[in-house]
């Protein structure tokens, strides 16, 4: 319906014509086919299961800290002259979902193999590299260093810490009061105590009373069995 060429990224029509919504429109484009539905709906519910879990309450910090993880995106792949960016994205929210996983969690491979979810972004660059070339693997990987700094940055590099910048990655009152309803935002990760784990929904914060008994599901990949089971 819409050419593809009036929404992808060009830089000199950016900056020259103006055209921002390229900025936008270049996060949802894809090579077309049943894999891209695929890749789309990947997309959706891996940032539903972050903004469910360690955002629950907080989409407006998830949205802004995304505004921040997409211009990272574009400056990182400009050497490589890219014009779409929906697979640097995913690859930078399932890397920030997959580190917050707890130790031990797992997925599976199209329903083959079981593995740690940790692998997942390193995985999904390797299958970048064989169905798609060096640049192809070159552009998920820039999505891994945004995901890497994102969780640096925000939620630290162990359990129970906050990252350097969290202060600066909490979205302003207008953008609060047009996502949250101006709602006090809870807790900043790491500030309240208990730990991170993975329920159906994505990940939420445990309190250290039920940490005892919290339990681990759920990721798929594909049509792969739900995360944890037998």
């Amino acid at each position: 319906m819409v050419s593809p060429y009036k929404i992808l990224f060009v830089a000199e029509l950016v900056l020259r014509k103006l055209q921002l919504w390229r900025l936008y429109t270049s996060f949802f484009l894809g090579p077309g086919g049943i894999s891209y539905i695929f890749e789309l709906v990947f997309l959706y519910r891996t940032a539903d299961q972050l903004e469910s879990g360690p955002y629950a309450g907080r989409s407006a910090d998830f949205a802004w800290q995304i505004v921040f993880a997409g211009a990272s995106i574009i400056g990182l792949t400009r050497p490589l002259n890219a014009y779409i960016f929906s697979r640097p994205l995913l690859v930078a929210l399932v890397y920030l979902s997959s580190s917050l996983a707890p130790p031990g969690a797992q997925t599976s491979l199209m329903g083959l193999i079981t593995l740690p979810v940790q692998y997942l972004p390193y995985i999904m660059i390797g299958m970048d590299l064989l169905m798609g070339g060096p640049g192809a693997a070159a552009q998920a990987i820039a999505g891994a260093v945004v995901g890497h700094a994102w969780l640096w940055s925000v939620w630290g590099m162990s359990l129970g810490t906050t990252g350097p910048l969290v202060e600066y990655a909490r979205a302003p009152r207008w953008l609060r009061n047009w996502f949250d309803g101006g709602r006090r935002p809870p807790q900043a990760p790491g500030s309240g105590g208990g730990s991170t784990r993975m329920a159906a929904g994505g990940v939420h914060v445990v309190p250290p009373r039920n940490e005892a008994t919290a339990s681990t599901s759920a990721h798929r990949w594909g049509s792969g069995q739900r995360l944890g089971s037998d």
